[in-house]
């Protein structure tokens, strides 16, 4: 039987803070104009040199390029590490889903759920049981395979001169970084051990890198790619209760982190889009009078 060892003020601590970042974070408009690249304007003329994130040098194929552009973007991670995590706190409902986890959490451990969770999954275990099940399940959910696939994305759309691919692998890299930055930030200051004496538990890291991954394949190629992500994702979690490596309290919250970050990183690099235009506010001079329209643009 497992008995948990309840560390509820870890997670208040957590509370607490989400609540004083959210009140000192300043909302911030980044990446206006989000799209990359050259731009074609219909209505209008509009300049743009690529945003941060994805460097110039990555312009020409080849491997070399594709390897010096990761590099030179590689720089760029920990600020925007940084700000996404501040942006994510204090824009939308974010932190409301946030505390509303870590009250989840906290209800299961001090009211038994967790133990009672853990000790039906000792009793009925299922995926540690095949044991190939089990391994493909925790490598594939692992941010270290998250990390390394993104990367080859990325060096493979750039080196092929695919500018589309490029931006949705790094968008995905950005994404699995916040991610893996936030739960390990989190593991640290909370500090408790899973059902099998692992330390770190809180929260799952394979569990938010999954869902991250899950989220950004949603936002950018819609619910035929997302939706059996977000199932991957979920067995993902059950790997990590079934195997006794973490509680459902550390799966709840990640899962949760996951898909936060994962559709704020996406989001801000997705444009609304008519016929593959991207509409923007036009206001030409007409016989020396202003007008108002609609201009459009499209990336190539």
């Amino acid at each position: 039987m497992f008995t948990r060892n309840v560390k509820g003020l870890g997670i208040c601590g957590v509370v607490i803070a989400l609540v004083f970042l959210a009140g000192c974070g300043e909302e911030q408009s980044r990446f206006a104009g989000a799209g990359r690249g050259g731009r074609v304007a219909i209505g209008s003329v509009e300049a743009s040199a690529p945003a941060s994130g994805v460097s110039e040098s990555s312009a020409s194929p080849g491997l070399g390029r594709a390897c010096k552009s990761l590099a030179d973007d590689i720089w760029s991670l920990p600020r925007l590490v940084i700000d996404d995590s501040k942006e994510i706190i204090t824009t939308d409902n974010n932190l409301l889903w946030l505390l509303g986890a870590a009250g989840g959490s906290i209800a299961l451990r001090q009211g038994g759920g967790d133990d009672r969770i853990a000790d039906n999954f000792d009793d009925h275990p299922w995926i540690s049981s095949h044991k190939e099940w089990d391994k493909f399940t925790y490598y594939a959910g692992g941010p270290g395979i998250h990390f390394a696939a993104s990367g080859l994305w990325y060096l493979t759309a750039a080196s092929g001169g695919d500018e589309i691919g490029k931006k949705n692998a790094w968008t995905m890299f950005e994404a699995v970084s916040v991610t893996g930055a936030a739960t390990m930030g989190l593991k640290l200051l909370v500090n408790d051990n899973s059902p099998n004496g692992k330390s770190l538990a809180w929260p799952s890291g394979h569990t938010a890198s999954s869902f991250a991954v899950a989220s950004v394949l949603d936002d950018l190629y819609g619910p035929e790619v997302g939706i059996p992500a977000y199932i991957g994702a979920g067995f993902v979690g059950y790997r990590m209760m079934d195997a006794g490596d973490h509680w459902a309290s550390d799966v709840l919250f990640g899962a949760v982190l996951g898909y936060m970050v994962g559709h704020h990183v996406a989001s801000k690099y997705h444009d609304v889009e008519v016929a593959g235009f991207k509409p923007i506010p036009y206001s030409p001079v007409c016989d020396n009078k202003p007008a108002m329209g609609m201009g459009f643009i499209k990336e190539f």
